[in-house]
């Protein structure tokens, strides 16, 4: 074994304080205080060796739980979408359209499915509305975390499928003797998003064990889009008057008149800002020694999720049957169009009335749309662990996890059925007056959309690792996982009978079995080698080998250099091998000119043939003792995707289907004439991904104060030949090119502390249907401070936002004018708790 000197204390340092990108409050130890903790073996994200060391080659970052509480974190997903090495777009509590109340984390803007999420080195199920991809971290309680550790590099090898980004593991308190009572509150300087929270925590000795219990309930207040400056009114062509081939019905003409002018309406009043969600989870976890050489150990968790978006009420858009018209509707139609058509000089955007004309209407009248979700995840573990006299560990284990979920839409419009009474009664309809709420259920025009959905995993696990007398470290093991998952949504969704897009059911199912060996080769003292491979067989496409190759290389007593280059995949999904087909309204171009609304039907997809995707990642860093306390890592890291699972760009095959391309029209499904009623994209082996950068990061410890400096240099990001590097839209998220961190912990006495921390995001470019803009550098202040009123009482309060610092404006952004998973929408946020301990 390596000597306990110098370098090894600089390098424990380095990597669990100066590689963490917020500060370690109280987990952070200096290196003379490290020299009197006692050599043990530990386990260390990305690896199965076990060590006493934790000086790997991948860079870690850790979050301790006393920084999440002063700094006022309320869920996992607030965390993660903080650090500088989170990009892209994710899923989160300003997630309004279409999140479905789940949260996510999208490590390197790579894509949510490629970051695999850990509990304690274990699998956790994916858990959102059913058939989901990616694991919702609303489900893992905040008051259970002792720390989260962040691996920044591909990780299959050692984990399989998904860990292609990086690793979040999430560690839970254990060991824990007493009882702890926390309570929590927040709220924006405006009055509104008022949160609240409660948490017990109680540990004791039992049966020569400890048994932690623990109950956290959490209720996040809503945000309406309207109520901040920052938001202009929304500008929707669906009106609640109605309109009829893009013409406005005139309120004030009975017979049904119309105005050959521009409105919208303003659906901001009816959006929420920031969802209300409502949690309620239990756990519990115990640990024993059944003899001096064998360890049991047993988790439980369950999560009671209660969430809700709402938006403006549903646009109806029905292509109406001329012959069933009245005459007179259609004349005033068609006086309407001879008025614009003789302002009009091209005759190839003149407008005439076909077969068809197009009716469209806000429904107002039914009310907003109010999406419900109420999801149950449930998660057990048992773990045995023994030890052997030559110091070598075995270890099964079996984990299985379980996710139900019922959703639903008030306030959903039948279309079939509002056809059907406009035929009817089309003097109702087209005299822009409104419809009594009752009326509308009567007929059958309004109703409650249910779905659900639910996701199942189980696996077992077993393995063994040990160090050899020369201190080779080593560990092979074998898995077995089984995962399944369905999606069932409302029969009259599934027949198409709905304003919504229609969607089919998913149900599907797949296993997995895969073996790995993995070692950790000290050639000298000062040379390290590391090396993983692993191969899993799957039911679904056939086998997949993946290796590691590391190393690590103590220049001197203060420098160590660190390299890993790997191999990666991700299987595809249950619903990207199962999903039922759905329709999507997407911003497209139609060359044709056919299609008068930007927003064009696409029905996606799915392929049960997809293959898995490949990638290669490569890092290299320093980490190096500047001087007493100050340390700093700089790594490299560059990950290339290939054989990414992805849609065929729908609109560049249309625009190749107008120029001649036949090849380009039938991956689409484009028929003759330009007839865009049957557009399709399906989900191929065809994406690509390749994306690098630098991250830097710079600790300096003191008795009065420490300091934690990090930041991400983003040198490229390219997805499908586009280059995202430093640019920001709605649909793909924000890439800056730098984001950092900055924290500053201070003793102000024995018991006060406060905290400072910064977030910068430089300023990113974009465009939005040919208009070119840019956003400015953004900088968000925060300041907190905990105070131990006695031995029993903690307090934490502090400020979000101190300055209020409004959202850039992103043209094309997918809310309030925005990217809310970048930018702050909500604005100056207060928040306390207060913490006993008996």
């Amino acid at each position: 074994m390596y000597s306990e000197n110098f370098l090894s204390n600089a390098i424990r340092v380095a990597l669990f304080v100066g590689t963490a990108s917020t500060l370690v409050a109280a987990g952070q130890v200096s290196a003379a205080e490290e020299k009197e903790v006692s050599v043990e073996r530990i386990e260390v994200t990305g690896s199965r060796i076990n060590r006493t060391d934790v000086e790997t080659a991948s860079p870690v970052t850790v979050i301790s739980s006393e920084f999440i509480a002063q700094s006022g974190y309320s869920s996992v997903e607030e965390i993660l979408s903080a650090q500088p090495t989170a990009a892209g777009m994710n899923l989160g509590a300003t997630s309004n359209n279409g999140s479905g109340g789940t949260a996510t984390v999208n490590l390197r803007g790579m894509g949510v499915q490629r970051t695999l999420v850990l509990l304690n080195g274990r699998r956790m199920v994916s858990s959102g509305t059913g058939a989901d991809s990616a694991v919702d971290l609303n489900t893992i309680p905040v008051a259970m975390i002792k720390n989260i550790e962040i691996l920044k590099d591909g990780a299959s090898a050692v984990y399989g499928s998904d860990a292609i980004a990086g690793v979040v593991n999430i560690i839970t308190k254990k060991d824990f003797v007493g009882t702890e009572v926390t309570v929590d509150g927040s709220q924006t300087d405006k009055g509104d998003g008022t949160s609240k929270g409660l948490s017990i925590l109680h540990g004791l000795e039992l049966a020569s064990g400890n048994l932690v219990l623990g109950l956290q309930y959490s209720d996040r207040g809503e945000i309406i889009q309207s109520d901040r400056d920052f938001v202009e009114p929304g500008a929707s062509s669906f009106i609640p008057t109605g309109s009829i081939g893009g013409l406005v019905v005139d309120p004030s003409d009975a017979s049904g008149g119309l105005m050959a002018r521009d409105t919208s309406y303003d659906y901001t009043v009816d959006s929420y800002a920031q969802t209300p969600n409502e949690l309620l989870s239990v756990f519990s976890a115990y640990n024993t020694e059944i003899d001096s050489d064998t360890e049991l150990s047993v988790d439980f968790m369950y999560t009671r999720r209660e969430s809700n978006q709402q938006l403006a009420p549903q646009p109806a858009n029905l292509d109406l049957v001329t012959n069933k018209l009245n005459t007179i509707h259609l004349d005033n139609i068609q006086a309407a169009y001879d008025e614009i058509n003789s302002k009009i000089a091209d005759a190839d955007d003149h407008l005439v009335i076909g077969d068809k004309v197009n009716y469209r209407r806000r429904m107002n009248d039914a009310g907003p749309r109010i999406y419900s979700q109420e999801t149950d995840t449930y998660r057990a573990s048992i773990g045995l662990k023994g030890y052997l006299e030559n110091d070598a560990m075995w270890d099964i284990s079996a984990t299985y996890g379980r996710n139900d979920s019922k959703d639903s839409v008030q306030n959903s419009i039948h279309a079939g059925n509002m056809e059907a009474s406009i035929y009817k009664d089309q003097s109702a309809w087209f005299s822009g007056e409104g419809f009594d709420k009752s009326t509308l259920a009567s007929e059958g025009i309004i109703y409650n959309e249910e779905n659900e959905g639910g996701n199942e995993q189980f696996t077992l696990a077993a393995g063994y690792s040990g160090v050899t007398e020369g201190d080779i470290g080593y560990a092979l093991g074998f898995e077995t996982r089984h995962e399944s998952g369905y999606y069932t949504p409302d029969e009259v969704t599934q027949k198409g009978e709905s304003t919504a897009a229609q969607q089919f059911a998913t149900d599907g199912n797949y296993s997995v079995q895969s073996v790995y060996g993995e070692v950790s080769v000290p050639v000298t003292e000062a040379l390290t080698f590391e090396a993983a491979s692993r191969y899993d067989q799957y039911s679904t496409f056939g086998g997949e080998i993946t290796w590691k190759l590391g190393a690590t290389y103590r220049v001197n007593d203060s420098f160590m250099v660190r390299s890993v280059a790997a191999t990666g995949f991700r299987a595809p999904s249950v619903s990207e091998l199962y999903g039922g087909d759905s329709g999507s309204y997407d911003y497209l171009s139609d060359p044709w000119g056919n299609e008068l609304d930007a927003q064009i039907k696409v029905n996606y997809t799915s392929d049960e043939d997809l293959q898995p995707e490949e990638s290669e990642s490569f890092t290299f860093g320093v980490v190096w003792e500047l001087a007493d306390n100050l340390s700093t890592t700089v790594d490299y890291w560059a990950f290339d995707i290939t054989n990414a699972i992805s849609r065929v760009d729908v609109q560049q095959e249309l625009d190749a289907c107008f120029s001649g391309i036949q090849a380009s029209c039938t991956a689409v499904n484009i028929t003759s004439g330009g007839d865009l009623s049957n557009l399709s994209a399906q989900l191929t082996n065809i994406g690509s991904q390749k994306t690098s950068g630098v991250d830097w990061n710079v600790s300096y410890s003191h008795d009065l104060f420490k300091v934690v400096f990090d930041t991400t240099f983003l040198i490229e990001f390219e997805q499908d030949d586009t280059d995202y590097t430093g640019t920001i839209d709605g649909n793909i998220g924000g890439y800056s090119d730098i984001k950092s961190n900055l924290s500053v912990y201070g003793y102000v006495t024995e018991d006060l502390t406060v905290l400072y921390s910064a977030q910068f995001i430089r300023g990113m470019d974009g465009e939005y249907y040919g208009e070119q803009f840019s956003t400015d550098n953004v900088i968000y202040h925060n300041v907190s401070a905990s105070y131990h009123v006695n031995d029993q009482w903690v307090v934490n309060g502090g400020v979000k936002n101190v300055f209020d610092t409004e959202p850039e404006e992103v043209l094309g952004g997918n809310d309030m004018g925005t990217v809310p998973s970048i930018y702050d929408v909500i604005g100056r946020n207060l928040f306390i708790s207060a913490s006993y301990n008996f």
